[in-house]
């Protein structure tokens, strides 16, 4: 009897115990769940901090915060707001998420100035979750034709302790409010996103003083008459800090002109370094030897070995002489690519001829001279390889390119000939450029 009563009380125990077993695992499985959600959503914020820290330019580097913290928390709209000079306003105002007929209807509309719900954000400057815009006492409503938002999560964006802008997200596609966990994920995105302006703004500081530095290594080119010339610089559209293309004229008391055009290998300060003292010596060899252009690259080459550690360097030494009633061409080359021709009613050609070795590489190798007569009115383009390389075309097509643009713009003032060919070159743009050109006169 007592047995039979055993089995039964145990009998009775059975599914309270499966119930209660049947919770545990539930709840174990809730917080596998939550585990896996709280992992998925770091590994998203690492990904938005990455891909955020990949762009090089502010415009992109803001409208890239946008976007990404748009990712992270699954929202329809996001803007960034910067603020001005006085830290009460708004200046610029990047906005994501708007389809094409939402900016048409917006296009007589200004960008806020920081006013109602996103003014108290410049005020209090503390996350800001609202789940009923209308509703909030800063609320001043919306202009026609803004897109209906119900829903905002707000936050600061510092840079260096001070508040750069304001980070806006509206209407979760699931249609719910922004959570704890959407705030938490956006402030620590906000914290990446100061970094990254910070960044961004040296680098813009770093790039736009090296520009000003190659710039000043660069001469102003004489009054050349009655020659005419021009030049031009660009740096790589690619982030890099400094180059070594260079470019130069001189009167020689000779009655010649002396045009010089060169590249020495690297994009970095000893690069730059490299190139001014180069031009340097060069240009006083110019004035202390009376000597063919293939004689002068050969002492200058003598030179750089015996007291200099340049690096490799390209360039094209020309003289233009008196010949008679007209000039006469007389140039030297050391690797570098041709100078290009333009007679007066004629296609552009290059000048091909032996080019030599290039600077720095065996000083005792002969360079030879080459002479073309110039007639009147004739120009004589010399430049850098930065304005035709191009990873993807054959160096003969970017050639071509470059002598079809030219005789296509021969006709421009000089100034406006080398801009043109700056402007519209064949290459991709990964290395700085220089042009040189000097036309005879009519």
């Amino acid at each position: 009897m007592a047995g039979k009563e055993g089995e039964g009380a145990e009998q009775s125990r059975s599914p309270d115990l499966l119930a209660r077993l049947d919770t545990e695992l539930g709840r174990i499985d809730e917080q596998l769940r939550a585990l896996a959600a709280a992992k998925d959503r770091v590994q998203s914020l690492l990904d938005a901090v990455v891909t955020i820290t990949r762009e090089v330019e502010l415009p992109a580097v803001l409208h890239r915060i946008v976007t990404t913290a748009m990712d992270l928390v699954g929202a329809r709209y996001g803007a960034l707001g910067v603020l001005d000079e006085s830290g009460e306003y708004l200046k610029q105002f990047i906005v994501a998420g708007l389809s094409e007929r939402e900016r048409a209807a917006l296009a007589d509309v200004g960008f806020p100035r920081g006013l109602g719900v996103l003014g108290h954000l410049i005020c209090h400057p503390e996350p800001l979750r609202v789940d009923s815009i209308p509703s909030h006492p800063a609320s001043v409503g919306f202009p026609a034709g803004h897109p209906r938002m119900r829903t905002l999560l707000g936050v600061a964006i510092s840079v260096r302790g001070e508040i750069y802008g304001d980070l806006y997200l509206s209407e979760r596609r699931d249609g719910r409010p922004f959570d704890v966990h959407d705030e938490n994920v956006v402030v620590a995105l906000a914290s990446a996103a100061g970094i990254a302006i910070e960044n961004v703004r040296l680098l813009e500081q770093v790039r736009a003083g090296s520009e000003q530095f190659q710039r000043l290594l660069l001469p102003t080119l004489p009054d050349m008459r009655p020659f005419g010339a021009a030049a031009v610089y660009r740096p790589a559209a690619e982030p890099h800090h400094v180059g070594g293309d260079w470019y130069d004229a001189v009167l020689l008391p000779d009655g010649a002109v002396a045009v010089v055009i060169g590249d020495v290998v690297g994009h970095d300060l000893h690069a730059a370094a490299a190139m001014a003292s180069t031009r340097n010596m060069l240009r006083a060899l110019l004035f202390a030897l009376r000597t063919p252009p293939s004689a002068v690259l050969t002492q200058l080459d003598l030179t750089l070995e015996a007291i200099t550690d340049s690096p490799v360097t390209t360039t094209s030494l020309a003289r233009v002489e008196p010949a008679g009633s007209a000039w006469r061409l007389h140039w030297s080359t050391a690797g570098h690519v041709p100078p290009l021709l333009i007679l007066p009613g004629s296609r552009a050609e290059y000048l091909f001829a032996e080019p030599g070795l290039p600077l720095n590489v065996n000083s005792a190798h002969h360079r030879p001279d080459h002479t073309r007569p110039l007639p009147r009115d004739t120009t004589v383009v010399f430049f850098t390889d930065g304005l035709i390389e191009h990873p993807d075309h054959p160096i003969d097509e970017s050639l071509d390119d470059l002598a079809e643009l030219a005789t296509t713009h021969a006709a421009l003032p000089l100034q406006d000939l080398v801009q043109a060919l700056a402007d519209n070159h064949p290459s991709d743009g990964h290395d700085d450029m220089a042009i040189l050109a000097l036309r005879t006169p009519r």
